[in-house]
């Protein structure tokens, strides 16, 4: 199945999980000091459904805190907290799902070392596969579409592999970003310009 299938067909627990997976693979590197993991809470409301609110609530008040950095990853990433549904069971939840997993790639494609043509690349990648993007897009489409099967596949378990799958996809990202930030060359997220995150 596609990416886009998978988010089509995913349930409520594998759409949170994704999604909070997809946010925290954008965090950049913590500053000195600073939590190093302000999207903790979302992880525990993967679990148990009843304290989504509360989790959600307590991610937003972290990454408040963090500061936004060049690149515009922190910005979208509050955008998006902003927008998800206050309840799990809201029919928006698979829209907001999207969203995160659209800034990923986009975070991905900005850092890429070879980045093509965004906005159709990445639409062809959810389509039909990453057959002619670059490695770090590459690298994100395959780990979304693991990290999905993964999900649909286990009933009750599951995150704790999901989580280990999104933090070495995080440390990927982040080696990626530091050695074109010590090049020079840092792409900044088109938070505004992204289609998805209005939708939910």
């Amino acid at each position: 199945m596609s990416l886009l299938e998978l988010i089509a067909a995913a349930d409520e627990r594998a759409l949170v999980a994704s999604g909070t997976a997809c946010l925290d693979r954008c965090l950049p590197q913590p500053a000195e000091g600073a939590d190093p993991d302000p999207l903790r809470p979302l992880w525990a409301a993967c679990a148990n459904g009843d304290e989504w609110p509360d989790r959600l609530a307590e991610a937003r008040a972290a990454l408040s805190d963090v500061p936004s950095g060049v690149d515009g990853a922190i910005p979208a990433i509050r955008k998006l907290l902003g927008e998800a549904p206050a309840e799990r069971t809201d029919p928006g939840l698979r829209a907001w799902a999207d969203a995160c997993s659209l800034l990923a790639l986009e975070v991905h494609l900005g850092q890429d070392a070879t980045p093509a043509a965004g906005d159709d690349l990445l639409r062809r990648c959810r389509e039909d596969g990453p057959t002619g993007a670059g490695p770090l897009v590459t690298g994100e489409v395959r780990r979304q579409i693991r990290i999905l099967e993964m999900l649909a596949e286990s009933a009750g378990a599951g995150l704790r592999q999901v989580l280990d799958v999104s933090t070495e996809g995080q440390r990927v990202l982040r080696a990626a970003t530091s050695r074109r930030a010590r090049a020079g060359v840092i792409e900044p997220v088109r938070a505004t310009e992204c289609r998805k995150c209005s939708a939910s």
